[in-house]
């Protein structure tokens, strides 16, 4: 039930109730688990363009959640076609019984080509899905859910989705077939500020040689630097940047002070941006899929992306000496910027590609040399 009243019926599975959120689509055509584990979906229900879904099941590695506080992540999920049996050597679960175990909400044929094409000319709409095993539904009780719900705009959904202690994390990337191995000898400390940040960056920090301190989102920069860390992370995370930047650019600012290489990604590129005097914008239908073309300015080079936002930074706000590195060659949007003269940089996609392609791990490699020759330096 989207808010204007439109109503599309399916099947449904995974959880029973209702939920309200943003509806967006994802054009990936893998990685269906880690989508809906993201901590950077919490408050949206994801509408999948890829008709097969659910076809290899799913396992307890590939959940993209690392706190126990982002359990929820997604709050719904739709697809063209009921989900079938599984069919993977890894798979521990049918797709039906994670979606129960996560209390999440999902609906099968629905029209999601129509679904997707309303989003593309109106923008992502606030919505209510409902799952009702007896098929009975109060629609107009829906209608007002929908209307009622308030939206991403303004909202601050890092709290709900930080860890609410720090932990160390030494995993490094999955790799066939030892799984995930740990890092033996780490060669660097990273603090990663908890904005929800995704399991797979925690390893790719792990595949650079780091060990992995992760903070709460609302840690403060004398709690990060007191770690003596060689690099720090800006993580991903769901919410209006706006909201969550209030306490965090403050905290983020002095980190950059510090002199300490910092790395932003998605909702942490923003919010770098928010501290370093740009401004960040809604965007209509935002970018989520696996499949996005992104220009490196400095190289001409084209990378193809894994995205999963709905703010960006505003490039026409972008200070003196705050360079754009990076654009959307989609919509020509910003993905990337990098502090003239420091050790500081940030992109608006996922470099980790979980799922994705790995056109961008090398951002990794470019973390690690600028803590190695910062080290050198001090």
């Amino acid at each position: 039930m989207l808010a204007d009243g439109t109503v599309f019926l399916g099947e449904g599975l995974g959880a029973a109730g209702a939920a309200d959120g943003e509806v967006c689509f994802n054009t990936a055509m893998t990685g269906y688990q880690e989508i809906l584990s993201d901590p950077s979906y919490a408050a949206q229900i994801v509408a999948f363009t890829f008709p097969h879904i659910g076809n290899v099941g799913a396992n307890v590695q590939d959940t993209e959640t690392s706190s126990p506080a982002a359990a929820a992540a997604a709050r719904g999920a739709v697809f063209r076609t009921q989900p079938t049996q599984p069919s993977n050597w890894r798979s521990e679960d049918d797709l039906n019984t994670w979606l129960k175990k996560r209390n999440i909400i999902g609906l099968a044929g629905l029209d999601t080509r129509a679904l997707t094409r309303r989003i593309r000319e109106h923008g992502m709409a606030n919505a209510v899905i409902a799952h009702a095993p007896d098929g009975k539904f109060d629609l107009e009780a829906l209608h007002k859910r929908a209307q009622a719900w308030h939206g991403l705009d303004g909202l601050d959904l890092a709290k709900e989705v930080t860890t609410a202690q720090s932990y160390v994390v030494t995993e490094s990337l999955w790799q066939w077939p030892l799984g995930v191995p740990d890092v033996k000898k780490p060669k660097f400390t990273v603090v990663v500020m908890d904005y929800g940040v995704k399991r797979n960056i925690l390893r790719a920090l792990g595949e650079i040689g780091a060990k992995t301190i992760v903070l709460p989102a609302t840690a403060t920069a004398e709690e990060a630097l007191a770690h003596k860390p060689d690099g720090i992370l800006l993580s991903n995370g769901p919410g209006d940047p706006a909201a969550t930047g209030v306490y965090a650019a403050p905290e983020i600012k002095k980190l950059v002070a510090s002199g300490t290489p910092v790395m932003g990604v998605c909702l942490g590129h923003q919010m770098l941006g928010l501290a370093l005097g740009a401004k960040t914008l809604k965007m209509p239908q935002g970018h989520h899929g696996a499949n996005h073309p992104v220009q490196d300015k400095s190289t001409g080079k084209v990378e193809i992306v894994s995205m999963n936002h709905g703010f960006a930074i505003d490039r026409d706000t972008l200070p003196k000496g705050v360079k754009e590195t990076h654009v959307s060659l989609f919509d020509g949007s910003n993905c990337g910027i990098a502090l003239e003269g420091k050790p500081v940089f940030s992109v608006q996609y996922h470099p980790e590609a979980s799922p994705g392609p790995q056109d961008s791990h090398y951002l990794f490699e470019h973390f690690a040399k600028l803590m190695k020759k910062n080290g050198k330096a001090a």
